[in-house]
């Protein structure tokens, strides 16, 4: 059998590979092999200086450093899998490292902004109400837009004010929720969606119009919709922003990093630490008002 297709049909059976990874590890192994068999060589034969020529042809084509880091890791798994299997003695990408993408900063926004988009929804309407409740959780504890909408009913504890969170590799993690966000699911619960339900009960905590589970899609539309509404720069809004607001905001009122990794649910704190240089912002902003020396000469 091919190597590639060997490869690809492993991480499919064995580690069951969503298909748009494969479809990924596909197109990227297939440019890999037409490079070598450009440069007269097989996946069997190619060595390390094959393979620096295949990361310098990647840039020549004008990928950036995330993305020839996406391709090398395809490479390597290629060759990790055959040398495991015996079909190779020596993998070539043992001594290359993957390209460092520059770490952008998050964007966030202000605690007005984020105040001004969770109010914004029409609570008066079951949709609104829906939607109000689903903002306050959404910033109060951080989550990802896959995670709330993946919230059961029974995952919410309005008394002892904490909701279960379900992350990246079903890793389940227990996060806080604020007086509000615990005060507008409880009217939510009470008011909106049984009128959502229309056929048993679903496990869904936040329902559409159809009484099924809420779409990440028709987060975004929300989320959207309600920025509009509040005045804030709709382009500049998305779940994932409400998450590092979230976490920059708490940091810059005081709160220690490991307690905003635990409630994130990163698994490395590396991952995290990219919110210090959020909050040390406003450090230097607090710096510049008051300090007397901070400013130009006149």
């Amino acid at each position: 059998m091919d190597p590639v297709a060997e490869y690809l049909e492993t991480l499919q059976m064995e580690r069951g590979a969503s298909r748009n990874t494969l479809v990924s590890y596909r197109r990227d192994l297939a440019g890999y092999t037409a490079f070598l068999t450009r440069a007269g060589c097989s996946i069997a034969t190619a060595d390390l200086a094959t393979l620096v020529g295949y990361l310098a042809a990647l840039r020549r084509r004008g990928l950036g450093p995330r993305s020839v880091a996406r391709h090398l890791s395809s490479v390597r798994g290629l060759y990790r899998f055959l040398l495991a299997s015996g079909a190779i003695s020596r993998d070539p990408t043992e001594h290359i490292d993957s390209p460092q993408p520059a770490r952008r900063l998050p964007r966030t926004l202000s605690a007005d902004d984020v105040a001004a988009i969770v109010e914004a929804p029409d609570a008066a309407r079951p949709d609104g109400l829906r939607d109000r409740a689903l903002l306050e959780l959404l910033y109060a504890c951080g989550l990802r837009a896959s995670e709330v909408i993946a919230v059961r009913v029974d995952d919410v504890n309005l008394g002892g004010g904490y909701v279960m969170a379900t992350g990246k590799g079903n890793r389940q993690r227990l996060v806080p929720m604020g007086a509000q966000a615990v005060e507008w699911i409880r009217r939510y619960l009470a008011v909106a969606r049984p009128r959502l339900v229309k056929r048993g009960d679903p496990a869904a905590l936040f329902l559409n119009r159809s009484g099924q589970a809420l779409s990440r899609q028709a987060v975004w539309q929300l989320l959207k919709r309600s920025a509009r509404r509040a005045g804030v720069r709709a382009a500049a809004v998305s779940p994932h922003t409400l998450r590092h607001s979230f976490a920059s905001h708490l940091l810059e009122g005081g709160a220690d990093l490991r307690s905003v990794q635990a409630m994130l649910g990163h698994a490395d704190i590396s991952t995290t630490q990219i919110y210090t240089h959020l909050s040390s912002r406003a450090v230097r902003d607090m710096y510049r008002a008051f300090h007397p020396r901070a400013r130009k000469a006149g």
